[in-house]
């Protein structure tokens, strides 16, 4: 058994195989639809696709934070179990959820003061969490010690990179994430906003461009300009339920970095979902560092 848990959270959008195969701890983060309190199941259920229908039925999903208490439950039976812990958390840019974490690991470890807790922030949620998670684990199950993999998630944290566009602004203006005049506006003239997430762990808008085409061509410029070897790239393209869109992004990443091996391709999560709305789509990859 190896000394300390490799432990992360679901905003990762880690498909639920890798949780089945992998000796990986999961914390599930909640959401609210239709007034009733669900936890996100990384697609064991099936039902992203019924989910975002709902949403373009006028469902309006919200998410909360995980409390402490939770957290504690998580964590203190590795404690008990004399393991220590590496937690590897979502963007603190984009939630207060990590103070949670905090809070729970200085709780513990006044009563279990003989283990060891490290959180790393890794300044991104979904996909680009996703490849930091499997490339670390991959340390970890070479042997690799806490600290050992907790630096180099350190070192290579904003290499993780993430591309995206959304299909409707409403969802962006609903989490506040624009105004409600530049929603409109933007709705009007068919602007869609090319979003990336930057060497803060924020969300920003790198670009804005006429059309879904003129948008998803740009996407695929900018994984191509930033992918430096297509061989450890561990390319994902997200979608919320755009199936068709999401193919087009791929053949549209082929033409430009023909090197790439195997594209994963699955939905966006009920969590990240609630934020950006159906039909967003978005290519992930490890590559150069973020260019913002």
């Amino acid at each position: 058994m190896n000394p300390y848990v490799f432990m992360t959270d679901s905003d990762s959008d880690l498909p639920f195989r890798y949780v089945d195969e992998l000796d990986m701890t999961m914390v599930y983060m909640p959401y609210i639809l239709d007034g009733k309190e669900y936890f996100d199941d990384l697609g064991r259920s099936g039902k992203q696709k019924e989910y975002f229908d709902n949403m373009r039925a006028g469902a309006a999903p919200v998410t909360s934070l995980l409390p402490t208490a939770a957290y504690v439950e998580y964590f203190e039976p590795c404690f008990k179990e004399g393991r220590d812990i590496l937690f590897v958390a979502f963007s603190s840019q984009l939630s207060g959820t990590i103070n949670n974490v905090y809070a729970a690991r200085d709780e513990l470890l006044a009563k279990y003061p003989d283990r060891r807790m490290t959180v790393v922030d890794t300044l991104s949620i979904s996909a680009p969490q996703t490849i930091l998670i499997l490339k670390a684990y991959e340390l970890y199950r070479q042997g690799k010690s806490m600290d050992e993999v907790a630096q180099w998630l350190e070192d290579n944290k904003l290499r993780a990179q993430a591309w995206f566009t959304v299909d409707d602004l409403k969802y962006l203006r609903r989490g506040g994430r624009i105004g409600a005049m530049a929603a409109t506006v933007g709705t009007m003239l068919d602007l869609k906003p090319i979003i990336t997430e930057n060497r803060e762990g924020k969300l920003v808008s790198s670009d804005k461009v006429r059309g879904r085409k003129a948008a998803l061509r740009l996407i695929a410029d900018k994984a191509a300009e930033n992918i430096d070897d297509p061989a450890q790239a561990m390319t994902i393209i997200l979608h919320a339920d755009a199936p068709e869109d999401a193919a087009r992004l791929e053949t549209m990443l082929r033409e430009r970095v023909p090197e790439l091996g195997e594209i994963q391709t699955y939905y966006v999560g009920p969590v990240i979902g609630a934020h950006c709305g159906p039909g967003t789509v978005a290519i992930c990859f490890f590559g150069k560092e973020r260019p913002c």
